[in-house]
């Protein structure tokens, strides 16, 4: 047998790594075991045009700033470098019309005069009271995503929360649908419809229950705005493989693993040109359901895991990207600067009817009627990630289905699916569609088929209230362990905190493998000492 290592890790997204990172950190012998090869899974970044730096998955981070990662890792020794998006969002006025658009600054006084100027002072002030409210939430719910959803953990992330109603008021307003609670505090529906748009990013549809918090985590972003990494998205992946690799830490690309199977004193991980790697610990950075593949295929219990199976819901498809190479910024209509309107995500819809018909469609695997389209440009702040004189623009497209109804495939609709959305963008910034050189569509197959996200979920199951918290991805499973599967731990946006760039999923999973190890050598040492 090869040498026994401490943890071999499944799987190189960003949440693997930071677990892989911090077991390494700790003196463990770690192996990060990888099909792709490109390292970072959905946090990694590519040419696809010559010159250009193109994220595969994920371009901005809203959270991991939030989390203590980056420093607790020192990454920043380690090439990893921030530039914040500020202004951090932007709701460009609507096709047709010539007022000002929103414009929201990590400075509140500068986003609530924005806010005055489109849609009055009534909805300023309500912004600002909104944001007093929301950002201590935040911060107790970012508290929540930084621990294992246990209700010791939840209780102290959130029992200092109250409200001059009680905390009946509170968990009523925690449970009820984003357009609920924005339609408690606004009546513009350009602004409703703006921060509607930013927390659907989550997955949902803001006419959900539990969907508030989402929308008012848009409130912390004036504490710390979203991040975009220099260089890329997967500057992130770059720096937690520096960081494993100076603690001893290894990783192999292009070889993934096949099965995963549980022997009296250890796990033996195969991988698909045979190898066998043999570790006392496993951590599973992959989606939930290819590990569950993997037990399987290790003989694990099938009825188990078809029970389980059964269970976990990942939902009709989450969205479509284009990648583009353009030969300028978007122009947007109003009077915002080029780089307040470009500098962050640009939210472009104009009313919460457009959202709603997109999901609606979806759910029963029709292309929306109009896509609903998330802009982003950072090139305009990070000139590295495309030729001199160039710009690089993505165009997140959301709802957009992983089944097709009436036996269509994706390969014959997606050339025209990225016509209109391409024709989205210059409805509401004209002259667009000429500025595009080259362009590289993601539908929601192709991001099943190259970054291992189930059904294009790329938040792998949904984030629905009923699979987050202490629920996700099923209670039994909630705890990053697998009933059964002693020493096998679980990562990846399948559990707590679920989706998005926060690396929390990792930490947490490498904190309960340390501790459980930890334990058990208590105990042994315990026995030898009742023994002597």
């Amino acid at each position: 047998m090869s040498a026994l290592l401490d943890a071999v890790v499944v799987g190189s997204g960003h949440n693997a790594l930071v677990s892989a990172a911090y077991l390494a950190r700790e003196g463990w012998s770690v192996e990060v075991l990888e099909k792709d090869t490109v390292l970072g899974g959905a946090v990694s970044t590519v040419e696809r045009f010559p010159g250009y730096k193109v994220d595969r998955g994920s371009s901005a981070h809203l959270m991991i700033r939030h989390s203590g990662i980056i420093e607790e890792l020192g990454l920043g020794a380690h090439g990893l470098r921030y530039i914040d998006c500020d202004p951090w969002a932007f709701a460009p006025p609507a096709p047709g019309t010539d007022g000002p658009g929103i414009v929201f600054h990590r400075d509140l006084d500068a986003t609530c005069w924005s806010i005055e100027r489109a849609c009055g002072t009534k909805d300023a002030d309500s912004y600002r009271r909104f944001v007093a409210v929301w950002s201590e939430r935040s911060r107790h719910v970012m508290k929540a995503f930084s621990a294992p959803p246990t209700g010791s953990n939840l209780i102290g992330a959130f029992g200092g929360l109250a409200t001059a109603r009680g905390n009946s008021e509170l968990s009523r307003q925690f449970l009820a649908p984003g357009d609920a609670l924005l339609d408690e505090y606004f009546d513009s529906e350009a602004l409703k419809a703006a921060l509607a748009w930013f927390g659907a990013q989550s997955g949902p549809a803001m006419s959900e229950p539990g969907t508030a918090p989402m929308v008012g985590f848009a409130a912390l972003m004036h504490v710390l705005p979203p991040g975009r990494a220099v260089g890329g998205s997967g500057a992130l992946s770059a720096a937690l493989a520096s960081r494993m690799a100076v603690d001893g830490a290894t990783v192999a690309l292009g070889d993934g693993v096949t099965s995963i199977r549980r022997n009296p004193s250890h796990w033996t991980a195969t991988t698909e040109s045979g190898r066998e790697v043999h570790a006392r610990k496993v951590i599973a950075g992959c989606h939930i359901l290819t590990t569950l593949d993997l037990l399987g295929r290790g003989g694990f219990d099938r009825t188990t895991l078809d029970h389980w199976r059964r269970k976990i819901r990942v939902g009709p498809g989450i969205g479509a990207v284009l990648r583009l190479a353009t030969s300028a910024l978007p122009s947007y209509r109003g009077d915002a600067t080029t780089r307040e309107s470009t500098s962050g995500l640009q939210l472009l819809v104009s009313d919460r009817a457009h959202l709603r018909t997109a999901h609606g469609a979806a759910l029963a695997g029709e292309l929306p009627p109009r896509p609903a389209v998330l802009g982003m440009s950072f090139s305009g702040i990070d000139p590295t990630i495309a030729p001199a004189g160039r710009h690089q623009v993505t165009l997140w497209s959301q709802w957009q289905p992983y089944r097709l109804s009436g036996h269509r495939d994706w390969a014959s609709v997606a050339e025209a699916e990225a016509d209109r959305i391409v024709g989205e963008m210059e409805a509401f910034a004209p002259g667009f569609a000429d500025s595009v050189l080259d362009r590289f569509i993601q539908t929601p197959r192709d991001i099943e088929s190259e970054l291992g996200m189930i059904g294009g979920n790329v938040m792998h199951v949904e984030m629905s209230l009923d699979q987050m918290m202490l629920w996700r991805p099923l209670p039994e499973l909630s705890g990053h362990r697998v009933p059964g599967a002693d020493g096998l731990y679980l990562t990846g946006a399948s559990t707590h905190p679920g989706g998005g760039v926060s690396g929390a999923s990792g930490r947490s999973a490498a904190r309960i493998a340390l501790s459980d190890s930890r334990r058990g050598a208590t105990r042994r040492w315990m026995r030898r000492s009742s023994r002597s």
